[in-house]
């Protein structure tokens, strides 16, 4: 359940948990079943890879992807296996094929690998959605460690690099890559200064990567959300803060990841966004500023 902060906002219940957490230790738990939305065969028997797609809007996008008639592989750290095999019961449930791939985006060889297997058990790869991130609060920039600063960039733009270089050996014309980016990208953060360079990495990785591929006919586009209500928060941030998360916002309460998985099913399907390239998506809970 939630609370209602001082400005009549939904709060969520104050909480924490070690790296890299799970969503089922979580309160309230993630909405990502999205009942309201209703599939209409966008993604018929194309094969999607999401990486981070155990939890929050990876699963979230996982399960619409297979409602939408994809088959799945879902990339997370083995650390998250429980998550992850919720998220495959989910897929299947949608009554399409997953396949789990337990690893770490950081290292090249793995996800050159993640691709193989993905195309050698699912049949082909029509969509890669780079969504993994790491992310860590810091009040001082003296607090980020040179390792800390060398895995924030690793894992989020870095590994979104390496998917997408092994992934094009297999992709051809309407093929598409979906970056996950965020409105620190755009705005930058007081306290995410690491995080935030990555997701304006990102952003600009996602318009020259449009650019370049566009003669091949491979569309590249990104999705930059707001505060969402996933893992990544009790585990990135003191509880205080997290129980604050998206109160600010105009709609007074963080996003749900099914409340954002919509605008990767648009960029995915070249029924909805054919024509459309290179775009940054903000999903904001009503912000304005940086649309």
């Amino acid at each position: 359940m939630t609370n209602k902060s001082k400005n009549g906002s939904d709060a969520m219940p104050a909480q924490t948990q070690n790296k890299p957490g799970l969503e089922s230790k979580m309160t309230p738990r993630p909405l990502y079943r999205a009942p309201k939305y209703r599939g209409s065969d966008k993604l018929l028997d194309q094969v999607a890879l999401v990486t981070g797609g155990d939890s929050g809007i990876g699963r979230a996008v996982s399960v619409l992807f297979a409602r939408e008639g994809a088959d799945v592989a879902i990339v997370y750290l083995p650390a998250e296996q429980s998550d992850a095999q919720e998220t495959a019961t989910a897929v299947e449930k949608e009554g399409r094929s997953v396949l789990l791939l337990p690893g770490d985006v950081k290292d090249p060889e793995f996800c050159r690998a993640a691709v193989e297997k993905t195309v050698k058990k699912l049949g082909r790869l029509d969509v890669l959605v780079n969504n993994a991130a790491y992310q860590q609060s810091h009040e001082h920039l003296e607090e980020i460690s040179d390792e800390e600063f060398e895995l924030t960039f690793r894992t989020n733009i870095f590994g979104y690099f390496y998917m997408a270089k092994a992934a094009l050996k297999h992709m051809g014309e309407g093929s598409t890559i979906i970056n996950c980016g965020s409105i620190t990208g755009l705005e930058g953060n007081k306290t995410l200064i690491d995080y935030a360079s990555t997701k304006g990495a990102i952003h600009a990785f996602t318009k020259s990567l449009a650019l370049n591929l566009a003669d091949r006919k491979i569309r590249v586009n990104c999705v930059s959300p707001g505060p969402i209500w996933t893992v990544l928060q009790p585990v990135s941030k003191s509880a205080e803060r997290v129980a604050k998360h998206g109160v600010d916002t105009p709609m007074g309460r963080p996003g749900q990841p099914e409340e954002v998985a919509p605008a990767f099913v648009f960029f995915a399907s070249n029924a909805d966004s054919s024509y459309i390239s290179g775009e940054v998506l903000t999903v904001l809970g009503g912000q304005t500023r940086a649309s």
